[in-house]
């Protein structure tokens, strides 16, 4: 649970487009000449193994969440019948992520969506260790992308 005083530090900017340059962190992510909310990845899994399985799943995403350096808020799983397919998501005071799996298929789409600190990309290798799939295809967004304003 997120302690109360941190509430504010958790508000997205203020205005459409406009980073908030109050004394409240925003989370955004600064590079160069940009800024942006977070990272935004799509994983596919092809071939992979274990998809049906609920408690490798959590502990997939258990172990994915520290990897991150990322915060557990709640953590959802759903098994599908009669295929044992498995839907969740682990929300994150970063954001989230999300799974939705085909065991008939051995196809996992995950949805990782990180800002702050996070990083995102440390989830690649426990996912690949816990369902060792043939096929990886990563696709990466930055959310929010804006260039940075002058002070």
């Amino acid at each position: 649970m997120v302690d109360p005083k941190d509430r504010q530090a958790l508000t997205p900017s203020r205005g459409v487009g406009i980073p908030d340059t109050s004394e409240s962190k925003d989370f955004f992510i600064q590079r160069d000449d940009y800024c942006f909310a977070g990272t935004h990845l799509i994983i596919d899994l092809f071939g992979a193994d274990h998809l049906d399985d609920i408690e490798t799943m959590e502990q997939a995403l258990r172990e994915s969440v520290i990897a991150a350096n990322a915060t557990l808020l709640h953590l959802h799983l759903h098994h599908f019948t009669p295929n044992g397919g498995v839907s969740g998501v682990a929300v994150l005071a970063e954001s989230h992520i999300s799974v939705h799996t085909w065991p008939e298929r051995h196809y996992a789409a995950f949805d990782v969506f990180m800002c702050g600190n996070a990083t995102p990309d440390n989830t690649l290798p426990v996912l690949k260790r816990f369902f060792s799939p043939d096929e990886v295809k990563v696709t990466e967004h930055l959310r929010g992308k804006m260039p940075l304003e002058p002070l």
